[in-house]
C-alpha cells in the first residue's frame, strides 16, 4: 500500500503542474485564441476533477494502512 500512497502523491503533484501550465497557456491565447483559451480552460477543469478522485484514492489507501496498525 505505501507503494500505492507514494505513486498517487506524485501523480497528483504531476497533475497539478500540468493543469496549471494549462491555465497559464490559457491566459496567454485568451486574446488571440479564445476558443483555444476556453478549451485549455475545461481541459484544466477535467483535470481538477480527476485530481480530486486521486485524492479521493489516496485517503482511502492511507485510511486502509491506519486501520491496519
Amino acid at each position: 500500500m505505501e507503494k500505492v500512497a507514494h505513486l498517487l502523491e506524485h501523480w497528483i503533484s504531476h497533475s497539478r503542474e500540468h493543469t496549471q501550465k494549462y491555465v497559464e497557456w490559457a491566459e496567454k491565447l485568451k486574446e488571440t485564441s479564445p476558443e483555444t483559451s476556453e478549451l485549455l480552460l475545461q481541459a484544466a477543469k477535467k483535470f481538477r476533477e480527476g485530481e480530486m478522485l486521486l485524492e479521493k484514492a489516496l485517503h482511502t489507501i492511507r485510511q486502509k494502512s491506519q486501520n491496519e496498525l
